[in-house]
């Protein structure tokens, strides 16, 4: 297993966000948001630029963070309901143009990696819905293998498949090895599923990326539980274990920090915790648990 980071978590600053990772000798940049810029909407002159930064600072990007498919899966005017990153709003009839961008991206920035997702999480997940799902990736799937490139749908508590057995579901009806998993632990949690083992054991034979992120189960405004993001070994996900059994399971993937966490206290110009004081202390926190 390989350590990396996905910039904007640290910093929107991408110079600065590749020091940081230098410092800590993380090797991978997985790309998202990039001078306050979403990684679809990059203009040329910002392509140019970020590929001289990875050259500069000897980096290798472990894939692309995209936001296909966050996106309604049948209304004609998409809604906001998740994160997006800096990512306009854009309709389901939109998301192939954009896809065909970022795989222009992709080659450009010499990885095979593109994070998807499967629609905002609007109704239940029936078979019907499933199928649904199921054909809207034929098409990606089939440009994915075009271009010899792989498609990792992250499992997203905020979208359809969002914990690992809706995962193990949907990727049953899959036949390509150019559609895998970017395993989620973190999203699985907030959705109330126990990451580890149960949905790591659903998953396993499909992941080809894994994104970690620590929550704790809090009450919310609403009365309800929800997730409180957390340094990465102090939540309610057992890493130790999970990362023992990627080891076990001869995972030889990027492990790819998305922490959300901001500490409470911190180096903001407010006294607030920044984004990049919360990836410091899980880079620090992830170094040595990958370390044992």
């Amino acid at each position: 297993m390989r350590l990396a980071a996905i910039t904007d978590e640290i910093s929107q600053d991408f110079e600065h966000a590749l020091k940081v990772m230098y410092e800590y000798g993380v090797k991978g940049a997985e790309l998202r948001g990039l001078w306050n810029t979403n990684i679809a909407d990059l203009s040329p002159e910002q392509v140019k630029e970020a590929v001289r930064l990875i050259k500069q600072y000897d980096m290798e990007v472990v894939g692309l963070a995209t936001p296909f498919y966050k996106c309604d899966l049948r209304e004609t005017e998409n809604e906001f309901s998740g994160p997006m990153h800096l990512a306009p709003v854009r309709t389901r009839q939109k998301q192939m143009e954009m896809l065909e961008r970022c795989i222009n991206l992709a080659h450009i920035f010499e990885t095979r990696l593109l994070r998807v997702f499967s629609f905002w999480r609007k109704c239940a997940l029936t078979p019907d819905v499933e199928a649904e799902i199921v054909e809207a990736f034929e098409a990606p799937v089939a440009i994915a293998e075009r271009e010899n490139l792989i498609l990792i749908l992250e499992n997203e508590h905020a979208c359809m498949i969002g914990s690992g057995s809706e995962t193990k579901q949907f990727m049953s009806h899959i036949h390509s090895s150019h559609l895998r998993v970017c395993w989620d632990p973190g999203n699985a949690f907030a959705l109330g599923e126990k990451a580890f083992p149960d949905g790591y054991d659903a998953v396993k034979e499909y992941i080809a990326h894994v994104h970690v992120k620590d929550a704790r189960r809090v009450i919310g405004p609403s009365g309800g539980y929800e997730a409180a993001w957390t340094v990465i070994g102090e939540g309610e996900v057992d890493y130790a274990s999970q990362f023992a059994a990627l080891k076990s399971d001869h995972y030889n993937g990027w492990i790819s920090l998305e922490t959300h966490f901001k500490p409470e206290h911190g180096s903001g110009a407010d006294g607030k915790g920044t984004a990049e004081d919360g990836s410091r202390a899980c880079l620090t926190a992830l170094l040595k648990m990958l370390a044992n």
